[in-house]
């Protein structure tokens, strides 16, 4: 038996047998974000200008359209899952809880959903 006492096991306030997965994938997420951003950061630099033209032109290109979609992913998931913790961890009223953690679902979800898709129409040719 664990540590538990019989009150914490009533109420259910023991483990919830997911923490190490969510940690995982948090470290994982922030690998992936550095090495993602990383290139980006390089991309960025060996292009000839900043101007709009160029960046688009060269955001058409699978091999950066690609990586890019990534990032977008990667870094709205990560902020996702660290947000969640802070929610879970801090804030103790049920109600508070669950509409902070609806929030931040939705915000996180519309922000990786509009980056996905100016990054799908730049790529395209639509822009």
């Amino acid at each position: 038996m664990g540590r538990a006492t019989a009150i914490g096991r009533v109420r259910g306030l023991g483990s919830a047998k997911s923490g190490t997965g969510h940690w995982w994938l948090q470290r994982v997420t922030a690998a992936g974000n550095l090495i993602l951003v990383l290139w980006f950061i390089v991309s960025l630099v060996r292009l000839p200008g900043l101007q709009y033209a160029a960046v688009t032109e060269w955001l058409r290109q699978p091999v950066a359209a690609v990586p890019m979609l990534l990032l977008i992913t990667s870094v709205f998931w990560h902020f996702r899952l660290g947000l969640q913790v802070f929610i879970e961890d801090y804030l103790h009223e049920e109600g508070s809880k669950l509409l902070a953690l609806l929030a931040l679902n939705f915000y996180a979800l519309a922000g990786a959903a509009v980056g996905v898709f100016c990054v799908l129409k730049i790529a395209l040719g639509a822009a």
